[in-house]
């Protein structure tokens, strides 16, 4: 195993994956925009294509909006195969989909996964955006993803066969309108012209100037070796069919049990109901020291999931949880995405939780209803102290400085603190959002939504 936790050192690894590739690529994503590096690595799937690497590319259709054409044109390549997941088949007007079939489009498939000849893979939380690899001016994305080799390899690549095989998984061309080779042309002729633009040029070079390139190309990346098992849940569970199947959540307590003295857990969704924090506080009170990172009012690109959180900070403030809320600040760059490329803030995408600083969980899910109930998930669980001390580590000297502590003050309320400039403020409301925006997740936590969060 091996962390991406540096954003342009994550599109690096696919883009290097992609063209060191000589048999197969298969991948499967939640989000791939039609952006810098998405067009890139898009074009990355077709060089392999055009050398005659088999590429089959599994896509959620929830966020396909305005590639169907890309898609179609891709899929036209007669080494590469496009399918779209749980899609809609009113493709323009896709929200009036929603009033007709909503029980299944508001299920979606949210793996991610890039796979290189069954012999290397990337999983984690990113999908395939600008946001996500460090490669725009706008809000950028804390996220983590793992390079893993080895046996679990095989294990993802049995997974992407049965999602590709599934019942929800449509080929693009019964969808899509039908295209030929000259569209394919145009595309790659577009990704080139927009890889020779100076914003791409300034891209790539700085991922050729990175220590994580020198060390890929020199052999000498420093993997770390453990016991790693793959989990996911069963496609059926789009359906609602997974009855009788273990889903991802379910496997969590199997696998991990309860901890004995530490749980750290980040997530930017976090929604832990009323069953969540009854476990948090059963944990606290055997004495487990349990932590956890999401995003504050500020950072959260979902304000709605962030009021199923806001309702739940005193219960568990009380019980002894420590919260801490990631801060975004112009010109900040997201914790533990290493050199920034111009971001203006960030937020936290990471999926990852510690167990007695023993194990640690890199994935797809978020601590939410969502993931647990309606989307499938998928992740790997990993047997090493080196990487779940790494992670302690963060909590002890990154977070403290990234984010906002949450407490609660003597009179009850809810207390904000950060530390700028080697003081302490403290803030009695939400910092950085507005009243018209508190109010609004006020007013949206008292309804009950929290099981479409």
């Amino acid at each position: 195993m091996y962390p991406l936790r540096d954003a342009r050192d994550a599109f690096t690894a696919r883009y290097l994956l992609a063209g060191a590739a000589e048999r197969s690529l298969d991948v499967q994503y939640y989000i791939w925009r039609d952006d810098l590096s998405g067009t890139l690595l898009m074009k990355a799937l077709l060089d392999a294509a055009d050398r005659g690497v088999r590429v089959r590319l599994l896509l959620d259709d929830n966020n396909t909006s305005g590639l169907d054409a890309v898609l179609a044109a891709v899929d036209a390549h007669p080494r590469v195969e496009v399918r779209l997941f749980n899609p809609f088949a009113i493709r323009k007007f896709r929200p009036l989909a929603y009033l007709t079939d909503f029980p299944r489009l508001n299920r979606r498939m949210h793996n991610k996964s890039f796979t290189a000849d069954n012999q290397v893979t990337i999983i984690g939380g990113r999908n395939v955006g600008d946001e996500y690899f460090g490669a725009t001016e706008g809000v950028l994305f804390a996220d983590l993803d793992v390079i893993g080799i080895g046996p679990v390899v095989g294990d993802v690549s049995s997974d992407f066969d049965r999602y590709w095989a599934s019942e929800s998984s449509y080929p693009a061309d019964r969808l899509l309108p039908r295209t030929g080779p000259s569209r394919i042309r145009a595309v790659a002729a577009q990704a080139s012209t927009l890889a020779r633009q100076a914003s791409a040029v300034a891209y790539m070079n700085a991922l050729r100037q990175s220590p994580f390139v020198r060390e890929v190309l020199a052999g000498t990346l420093p993997f770390e070796w453990a016991k790693t098992r793959m989990i996911s849940d069963p496609p059926s569970k789009i359906l609602g069919r997974a009855d009788g199947e273990k889903l991802l959540f379910q496997q969590f307590a199997e696998i991990f049990g309860s901890p004995a003295k530490s749980f750290d857990l980040v997530s930017p969704y976090f929604v832990p109901g009323r069953h969540g924090v009854d476990l948090f506080e059963g944990w606290a009170k055997r004495g487990v020291k349990v932590r956890v990172l999401t995003n504050s009012l500020e950072a959260t690109d979902v304000a709605v999931v962030h009021s199923g959180y806001a309702k739940r900070r005193k219960a568990l403030l009380r019980a002894g949880i420590a919260l801490f809320e990631l801060r975004s600040t112009p010109g900040q760059k997201p914790a533990g995405s290493g050199r920034g490329f111009g971001s203006s803030g960030s937020s936290l995408h990471a999926k990852t939780f510690a167990v007695d600083q023993s194990r640690i969980f890199i994935g797809s899910f978020n601590f939410d209803p969502r993931s647990a109930e309606l989307n499938t998930e998928m992740g790997f669980v990993i047997d090493s102290p080196v990487l779940a001390r790494r992670m302690a580590s963060v909590f002890d000297r990154d977070v403290p400085v990234n984010a906002y502590s949450v407490r609660l003050s003597t009179t009850g309320d809810l207390q904000w603190t950060e530390q700028r400039g080697g003081q302490t403020v403290r803030h009695r409301a939400e910092p950085g959002a507005g009243f018209w925006k508190r109010l609004g997740v006020r007013l949206l936590s008292m309804l009950p939504i929290d099981p479409l969060l």
